[in-house]
């Protein structure tokens, strides 16, 4: 659990580098973004407790999963239970398991198999099924390992939220091919 920080900004920088499992496929973390509960407008907490975000909640280390768009995207808790941070797994490089990644992702060049939240999942192959995994349980279909670290780390505004745009909470490995492009929100104010 050393991977999280207490709240979200910190765990964020924290998760990167980390590796993100699921089955034989394993994703080394390079792209993030925090969310922080009840205190950012941006956040799926914001207005407190639904049945879509009572995961966020409850304990840290475990996963956060949610569908936009017609892909899962899925989240790390991070702070004590109550609150409600999580960080959002952007995108990452796959490390193990390749072939399995591009049997999910046909035609799709490496470094692109798991950039952006969507289709990282979808390389994992993670589902709205797995949401609420405790991630540190070595039985878990899904877990969270220390990796080997990482460089530079570049922060900026996060993607595509249309609340609390400019704040830049989001993290990612500076120059590292994976990380998404940054779109910001055409309703971002």
């Amino acid at each position: 659990m050393e991977l999280l920080q207490g709240d979200a900004l910190s765990s964020a920088r924290a998760l990167l580098g980390a590796r993100l499992c699921r089955g034989s496929v394993a994703v080394e973390i390079t792209e993030v973004e925090a969310y922080l509960g009840q205190d950012d407008p941006a956040s799926h907490a914001w207005k407190g407790p639904t049945k879509r975000n009572q995961v966020m909640f409850g304990p840290p280390g475990h996963l956060y999963c949610y569908t936009m768009h017609g892909h899962t995207c899925c989240n790390v808790v991070c702070s004590p239970e109550g609150l409600a941070s999580a960080v959002l797994i952007r995108a990452g490089r796959v490390v193990d398991g390749i072939d399995e990644a591009r049997r999910r992702r046909p035609g799709v060049p490496d470094e692109r198999l798991a950039r952006g939240p969507g289709n990282l999942t979808k390389a994992l192959g993670i589902t709205i099924a797995d949401a609420g995994t405790d991630l540190f349980d070595e039985r878990s279909p899904v877990r969270l390992e220390p990796g080997q670290g990482c460089g530079e780390v570049s922060s900026g505004p996060r993607v595509g939220v249309s609340r609390a745009a400019d704040e830049p909470w989001r993290f990612w490995i500076t120059g590292d091919p994976t990380v998404s492009a940054y779109r910001r929100s055409k309703l971002a104010g």
